[in-house]
């Protein structure tokens, strides 16, 4: 009854959310602790934009005048929406900088304000979902 209601994607993409922050925590988390390896790269989380991108393209397809009509199957489609559902949590390593002598190029300070920033996301968005049940909880008391 409820899987294709916008209810259902907020709450879907807030959990995904939450998980991308519990996966960029471990991430700092293991940069952090790798400070002071020598020829250390620093990773990050790539998952904001992409999930963008995938919610961004399914608004363009859904106010496309034109639909692209497929007769064939060799015809190619003039544009494809992504789908927020198959966007993972990526650590890409960052081998272009270097922050020391030694090659290492984690910065301590930013990895611990990135750290801070990523818990407050996650409460945030565990606030929001607990919010949204009780907004349901209240609409089911009412019907």
């Amino acid at each position: 009854m409820f899987e294709k209601t916008h209810f259902m994607k907020t709450q879907d993409l807030l959990e995904r959310g939450m998980n991308n922050s519990i996966f960029k925590r471990k991430v700092i988390s293991d940069n952090i602790a790798n400070a002071d390896v020598p020829h250390f790269k620093r990773s990050e989380v790539i998952f904001e934009s992409m999930i963008k991108r995938a919610v961004e393209s399914e608004k363009i397809e859904a106010i496309k005048e034109v639909p692209t009509q497929i007769s064939d199957e060799r015809h190619i489609q003039f544009f494809k929406p992504l789908d927020y559902r198959g966007v993972q949590s990526k650590a890409n390593i960052d081998y272009l900088t270097t922050m020391r002598a030694d090659g290492n190029n984690v910065d301590v300070e930013k990895e611990v304000v990135e750290a801070s920033n990523s818990q407050m996301q996650y409460m945030m968005m565990s606030e929001r979902i607990n919010q949204n049940y009780r907004d349901l909880k209240q609409v089911m008391r009412m019907a």
